[in-house]
C-alpha cells in the first residue's frame, strides 16, 4: 500500500515517482493550485482519490496571470497547512513547483485563449487567461495525468482549461469538482482571508445575487435583462461594484439573447463583484441551483 511520507518535493521527484506509477498502470490524478488550500481545494483532492489510484497536487502562484498592481506578492500562502491539508485529504504528493521549472530561462510560448476565453473576465482582466492557459497546460505537459481536477468556481477558467486540452490534444479528462460553500453561503476562496467581518457581511450580497436570480427563474421569469438586472441591483444595494452580472449558456458561455427559453440550453448566471478592491467570483446552475 501506498504510504511515501508527503512533503515539499521538487521536479525531478515528480518524474520520478510520476514514471513509477506508470510501470505499475496506476491512474493518476492532478490538481493544481496555488495554495493557501481551503475545503473547496480539498474537495477536489478527495474526488480525485475516488477516482484515482494516486494524486499529485501542484502550488505554484502563477505570476504571469497577474496584472501589476495586483495580488501577487500578498497572495496567501501557508506552505506548512497546504502540506497538512493536502495529506489529510488524500494526496499522494504535493508539489511546490519552482518558477525556474514552469518558466526556464529560454521560455517563449504563451497561450492566448480565444472563443470561451473572451468576454466576461477578459473584459476586466485581460492579461488573466493568458497567464491561466500558458500555467496550466505547462502543468499539464510537466505532470501527464490521466485526471485533472478544477474548481466550477472560476467557470469561465474551467471552460478554457477544457477548450485548451482539446485544442492541443492533451489526452487529459478534465473533471470539474463541485463549488464549496461556506456555511454563509459565500463560495470558498484563499482570498477571503483578505476580508474583514463587516466586508464578509457585505459580500454576502454575492450568493443573495445569484438566489434572486434563481428564484425568479424557478418563478417563471424569462426575460435576461430582468434577471441580470436582479441580481446587479442586489449586488449595488450592498454598495458593491459590479464587473458583471450575466446569464449564458452553461456549455459555451454565449448569451442567450433577450430570453432564456428559446433554446434547449442549460443556463447559468455567472457574477464578479468588488468589495472594497477585492474581487469576488461565483456562479450557479439556472436550472439546478444550489438553493433549491
Amino acid at each position: 500500500m501506498w504510504n511515501m511520507a508527503l512533503s515539499e518535493v521538487d521536479f525531478r521527484a515528480v518524474e520520478t515517482q510520476r514514471k513509477a506509477w506508470a510501470q505499475e498502470r496506476l491512474r493518476v490524478a492532478f490538481v493544481p493550485t496555488m495554495g493557501s488550500l481551503h475545503e473547496g481545494h480539498r474537495s477536489l483532492i478527495r474526488e480525485a482519490k475516488s477516482l484515482c489510484d494516486r494524486v499529485i497536487v501542484s502550488i505554484f502562484v502563477n505570476p504571469t496571470q497577474f496584472a501589476e498592481g495586483e495580488d501577487l506578492a500578498d497572495y496567501p500562502r501557508d506552505a506548512e497547512g497546504d502540506l497538512t491539508k493536502a495529506a489529510s485529504a488524500g494526496a499522494d504528493l504535493v508539489w511546490f513547483a519552482q518558477h525556474e521549472v514552469i518558466y526556464p530561462p529560454d521560455w517563449g510560448t504563451t497561450l492566448v485563449p480565444q472563443r470561451v476565453g473572451l468576454g466576461l473576465e477578459t473584459d476586466h482582466r485581460p492579461h488573466f487567461f493568458t497567464g491561466v492557459a500558458t500555467v496550466v497546460a505547462r502543468l499539464l505537459c510537466l505532470v501527464r495525468p490521466e485526471v485533472a481536477f478544477f474548481g466550477e468556481k472560476d467557470y469561465q477558467q474551467l471552460l478554457v482549461v477544457r477548450q485548451l486540452n482539446r485544442d492541443l490534444h492533451l489526452g487529459v479528462d478534465v473533471r470539474a469538482g463541485k463549488l464549496i460553500r461556506a456555511d454563509d453561503g459565500l463560495a470558498l476562496s484563499s482570498r477571503n482571508a483578505y476580508l474583514s467581518a463587516a466586508q464578509r457581511a457585505r459580500a454576502l450580497a454575492v450568493p443573495e445575487a445569484l438566489r434572486s436570480i434563481c428564484a425568479a427563474y424557478a418563478a417563471g421569469e424569462r426575460s435576461v435583462d430582468h434577471l441580470e438586472d436582479l441580481g446587479a441591483a442586489e449586488l449595488k444595494r450592498a454598495g458593491l461594484s459590479v464587473d458583471y452580472c450575466a446569464v449564458v449558456s452553461s456549455e459555451d458561455l454565449s448569451a442567450p439573447g433577450s430570453r432564456v427559453d428559446d433554446a434547449p440550453k442549460r443556463w447559468r448566471a455567472l457574477v464578479a463583484a468588488r468589495c472594497e478592491g477585492l474581487r469576488l467570483l461565483d456562479n450557479c446552475s439556472l436550472d439546478d441551483p444550489p438553493w433549491r
